[in-house]
């Protein structure tokens, strides 16, 4: 929790290496930036993810973020690496990076979804969310 508070998303994969099967899961098929990368601990860097961590998504909360994809702007400009806390006053949507305006997330209720940027934006407005962009 101590790296994920300072918007660490390498530590924190590094923490979950052992329930994922390899960090090639780590990059979005869409996403022709990152690298993948061929284990959790050789060069593994922000480089090679592709996907936000919810800081403070709990068992408690069954909507909230997990993970998805990073592509995120916030009122129209495309969010950095680090911490970033959403509210549902912020105007937040996906970017036209990958998916044409959508994007996958996983949420604390076990699900995966693709969401547009209206269901983003009622995702946030359930309950405020930290997360961590690579």
């Amino acid at each position: 929790m101590e790296q994920m508070a300072t918007g660490d998303v390498v530590g924190g994969f590094q923490v979950m290496s052992n329930e994922l099967s390899t960090p090639k899961i780590l990059i979005c098929p869409a996403d022709d930036e990152r690298i993948v990368a061929t284990n959790f601990s050789d060069g593994f860097t922000a480089k090679n993810i592709s996907y936000f961590i919810g800081v403070n998504a709990t068992e408690k909360d069954p909507q909230m973020l997990l993970t998805g994809d990073d592509n995120f702007e916030v009122g129209g400009v495309t969010v950095k690496s680090g911490i970033l806390k959403l509210t549902s006053s912020q105007s937040i949507s996906w970017s036209a990076a990958r998916h044409k305006f959508t994007g996958n997330v996983a949420i604390t209720d076990g699900s995966v979804q693709q969401l547009n940027i209206s269901a983003l934006q009622n995702a946030f407005s359930l309950s405020t969310n930290r997360i961590a962009i690579p």
